[in-house]
């Protein structure tokens, strides 16, 4: 789940709403001349469009069609279509009405009102993946104690990384600082080493007797060059689970 599920209604609003026709509009024209690609889901299905032109004097979104005149049906048949991209390694997300065919450039197209407004989530703070459960991350910490923390990502951010336990670690709290960490990637032959600071520590509701927790903990000093490494990793999979759908 992605952080802008987690998130109330107030809480987007007040804090990542982009609003105003002429703003929208910029925004969005901006990701058309840099064909920045979005995913279009509507009654269950979904399509990979391209942003073609934002009109902000007709009020118009004009959009790419998809490569089948099925999908391209059922969409013009559909009341509200939610638009989900990453410009940028940035999660943008808007939703529009209904779907007009038409002709742009003498090709098909559509065109959709221009949205009232963008919910734009910046990558670093808020952007977060839950990582694959077959090979899971490793995380490797030592304790105040001396005593290594061994556990595996539960999910992971370019600000921090989650972790999964059947227990709760002795001696970690909220606020604890842990001076040595490191993990490495699938498939990356250097390991990321860092500081972490323990955020949360959270139980997990399961339906069988165990207890599950979840351990928060927030990067201090991951060197740039690491964040831009880790991003690429959180967008190749993120990626990858799209083509999947």
């Amino acid at each position: 789940m992605t952080q802008i599920a987690q998130l109330s209604e107030a809480e987007i609003e007040e804090h990542f709403h982009i609003v105003g026709t002429r703003p929208v509009a910029f925004m969005l024209a901006g990701f058309a001349r840099e064909g920045h690609q979005f995913s279009v889901q509507f009654g269950g299905e979904q399509f990979i469009t391209t942003l073609l032109a934002a009109m902000p004097e007709k009020g118009q979104l004009i959009l790419d069609c998809s490569g089948s005149p099925e999908i391209n049906s059922r969409f013009q048949a559909s009341q509200r279509n939610v638009f989900i991209g990453r410009p940028h390694g940035i999660h943008v997300q808007f939703t529009t009405g209904p779907a007009t065919e038409m002709l742009y450039g003498g090709a098909q197209a559509f065109s959709v009102a221009l949205p009232k407004y963008l919910v734009r989530l910046q990558r670093r703070e808020f952007f977060r993946i839950e990582t694959p459960r077959a090979k899971p991350l490793q995380f490797f910490g030592r304790l105040p104690d001396g005593d290594l923390l061994n556990l595996p990502a539960h999910d992971i951010s370019v600000d921090g990384i989650g972790l999964a336990g059947a227990s709760l670690t002795e001696g970690i709290s909220n606020g604890l600082v842990l001076p040595n960490c490191h993990f490495s990637l699938p498939e990356d032959e250097t390991d990321f080493f860092f500081s972490a600071t323990v955020c949360h520590l959270t139980e997990q509701p399961s339906r069988s007797a165990l207890r599950q927790w979840r351990i928060g903990l927030r990067f201090n000093d991951l060197p740039s060059a690491a964040q831009n490494r880790l991003q690429r990793y959180i967008d190749r999979i993120e990626r990858e689970r799209h083509e999947l759908t």
